[in-house]
């Protein structure tokens, strides 16, 4: 189980780096609903974590295959945050004035916040995807009769 979410994790988190550096090329990245897209990005990374652990089992579990989402989604989080951080106080630490300056806030919240909302929506769609996901790909136990 470990390398499911291990692996699927590392690759959602760089295709999110990715993602946000050729936006920064562009010089799209201070528009927030272009992060929509890593709700895309996080979800194709759920469902293939949790389809690659169905395909290698016989018996399908359905704790096991939430938990392989959430540590997949959860493990994606934390690096995409670690790597914003890196982002926000070395590399431009205007970046995230820009943005909170876009939110109409009158009072000095700081960079950190930035952060905490990066996670909690990364982490939010984690939850959702794979509550979603696990109802996709759960084995049934409804009986196949033809009888009406």
């Amino acid at each position: 189980m470990n390398n499911f979410y291990i692996k699927y994790g590392f690759v959602i988190a760089g295709l999110m780096v990715a993602y946000f550096l050729i936006l920064k090329l562009i010089g799209w990245h201070q528009y927030p609903v272009l992060s929509s897209v890593n709700g895309l990005i996080i979800g194709a990374g759920i469902f293939y974590a949790i389809r690659s652990y169905k395909r290698s089992v016989q018996v399908f579990k359905y704790e096991v295959g939430f938990r392989i989402g959430l540590l997949t989604g959860g493990l994606a989080s934390i690096i995409f945050v670690i790597f914003m951080a890196v982002y926000i106080f070395h590399i431009d630490m205007q970046f995230a004035m820009a943005i909170l300056k876009s939110w109409n806030i009158n009072y000095d919240t700081g960079a950190q916040i930035l952060l905490f909302s990066i996670f909690i929506m990364s982490c939010s769609t984690t939850v959702v995807l794979t509550l979603t996901f696990m109802q996709l790909l759960k084995e049934s136990r409804n009986q196949n009769t033809t009888n009406f």
